[in-house]
């Protein structure tokens, strides 16, 4: 209860605040109908009127609720939970290129980080170029990777993932190599007195020891994956995800749809984020290494 009490009083502070905002940034529309309609609006009517709008500037939160509702859960009850106009079969895109992205920046991340521990030449060469790739905005980049992977018929999926990918294997770098140079130098000196090999210094000492670092790197790999998911969609012409669903939205002015890609994405990075930490804690209890 501790635990949550903090989060409840965060979560209501920003609805309240977000409701307050509302009705200002509403308001302006409400009153040109009403002066186009030649009446006058009551203070209680403005603001019923800012909450309900069907193409807000700001929707209300529960605008986003029950839109986020339509488009998942009562799709479902109605059998169409695979339709186009259902979240969940737009989520499920994003997700899939999340994953695949994610897995490749994983791995590439793992090597990378191995070879920059190890190799002094691509710790003084590699590390420098992995930082500066980071400076590059995705925003300016993933139109070019979704044209050029295009132009030779490569769509889909692949372009998508190879975004994600971009994104999430910078986080796994920097907290695999600080995670396997963690050993001091008594524990690196104890395993050359056991004459140990650079194999067994590798997998009795420096990988256990990174762990912590490594799983940490993965919530934030994962999210930023998403994110890369996401935008890897904004050039395809709005055809489907989540990010296609938000570009959809902006043609049409639908803010109400927008916000709830939002909202969907954010509880999809939640999920993921939550399932990592889960493998997290599960992994570190069986190594003996639980905070």
């Amino acid at each position: 209860m501790k635990s949550v009490l903090p989060i409840l009083t965060v979560v209501v502070a920003i609805v309240l605040i977000w409701y307050a905002a509302a009705i200002p940034m509403n308001a302006q529309w409400a009153r040109d109908q009403a002066a186009r309609a030649d009446t006058t609006l009551t203070t209680s009517e403005l603001i019923a009127d800012t909450l309900s709008q069907d193409r807000p500037r700001l929707p209300a939160p529960h605008q986003v609720v029950v839109e986020l509702w339509n488009s998942t859960g009562d799709m479902v009850l109605a059998g169409r939970g695979l339709s186009n106009r259902s979240l969940i079969l737009h989520a499920w895109y994003t997700l899939s290129a999340t994953l695949l992205g994610f897995a490749i920046g994983t791995a590439a991340g793992i090597l990378l980080a191995v070879g920059i521990v190890y190799n002094r030449a691509m710790d003084m060469a590699v590390m420098p170029w992995a930082i500066a790739s980071q400076t590059i905005p995705i925003l300016a980049i993933a139109p070019m990777i979704i044209v050029v992977l295009n132009s030779v018929g490569v769509q889909g999926l692949v372009p998508k993932a190879i975004i994600s990918a971009y994104l999430s294997f910078f986080p796994v770098v920097v907290g695999m190599v600080k995670g396997l140079r963690s050993p001091n130098a008594s524990q690196l000196d104890l395993l050359q007195t056991y004459n140990a090999s650079r194999n067994n210094s590798f997998w009795k000492l420096r990988l256990p020891s990174s762990m912590p670092y490594f799983f940490t790197a993965l919530k934030i790999g994962i999210a930023a994956a998403l994110v890369g998911a996401i935008v890897g969609e904004l050039p395809t012409g709005a055809v489907r995800g989540l990010g296609a669903r938000m570009l959809s939205g902006s043609y049409y002015g639908q803010t109400i749809q927008i916000w709830s890609a939002l909202f969907a994405a954010a509880l999809l990075a939640a999920a993921l984020v939550g399932i990592v930490g889960l493998i997290e804690r599960l992994m570190l209890r069986r190594m003996g290494m639980e905070q």
